[in-house]
């Protein structure tokens, strides 16, 4: 992987609060709510704007019950299930995101194919983990902050997922669950120290609002497109040599 660029460094990370940025946003809300996306549907933008969509897939890792359903779920706006089970299959779920980009201020739609499949599932069929990896651009890691055996767990997630052109992203979830937290900040800072990986947070409950989202979204568009620049600048060296 690319070294990850710091953040707000290629994208304007609160451009979802500007009024510029409505035109866009509205595209993916419904009466303030989030649209669902199927897998051929996307925003429909005047034929006067002309806005670029990038797709990536994007894998989401963790042991069973740390809440990759829950989180693909949140990211898209849709409605948190209120009893957990066992994933027994894979789940995808489309995600787009408009993003500025800082430099040339132009405005792409980020589709974000969010890939979930159960910890039991993947352990009983050798199958579902290849088609998981296959093409895929970017792994979210999840451990719980109730949970530190899912923390613990992240190194033993990471080593299946060694090949150099896959963004990595951690994120901590049940953040608002303090009460009951078993894992320190310090740990988590030892832990960005010694990945040199960047460490979200989500909580439990779901907004109406971009807010919540917006942190991790952005994250993955700003890495995503960062290491699609390092490939592409390296492509054009090499052509030239």
């Amino acid at each position: 992987m690319a070294q990850v660029p710091p953040p707000g460094s290629l994208i304007v990370a609160d451009w979802y609060q500007c009024k510029e940025s409505k035109e866009y946003f509205n595209k993916i809300l419904h009466k303030k709510r989030r649209k669902t996306f199927g897998l051929l549907a996307s925003p429909m933008m005047p034929p006067q704007v002309a806005v670029d969509t990038v797709h990536y897939k994007i894998f989401i890792s963790g042991k069973s019950g740390v809440g990759k359903t829950a989180l693909a779920a949140r990211l898209a706006g849709l409605n948190i299930p209120n009893m957990h089970h066992e994933t027994t299959g894979i789940e995808t779920t489309v995600v787009f995101w408009p993003v500025k980009l800082r430099e040339s201020s132009r405005v792409l739609f980020f589709r974000l194919h969010l890939w979930d499949c159960g910890e039991n599932a993947l352990r009983r069929f050798d199958h579902l983990l290849p088609s998981c990896k296959e093409q895929v651009d970017a792994v979210l890691f999840l451990f719980s902050f109730t949970d530190r055996t899912s923390f613990d767990d992240l190194s033993n997630q990471m080593a299946k997922w060694t090949g150099p052109s896959v963004v990595k992203v951690v994120v901590g979830t049940k953040f608002d669950l303090y009460m009951h937290c078993d894992v320190a900040e310090r740990d988590v800072r030892e832990f960005q120290r010694k990945w040199r990986l960047p460490v979200l947070r989500a909580g439990g409950e779901v907004s109406d609002g971009l807010g919540d989202v917006a942190p991790i979204l952005n994250c993955l568009a700003e890495n995503l497109w960062h290491q699609d620049c390092v490939a592409a600048g390296a492509a054009c060296q090499h052509s030239q040599q």
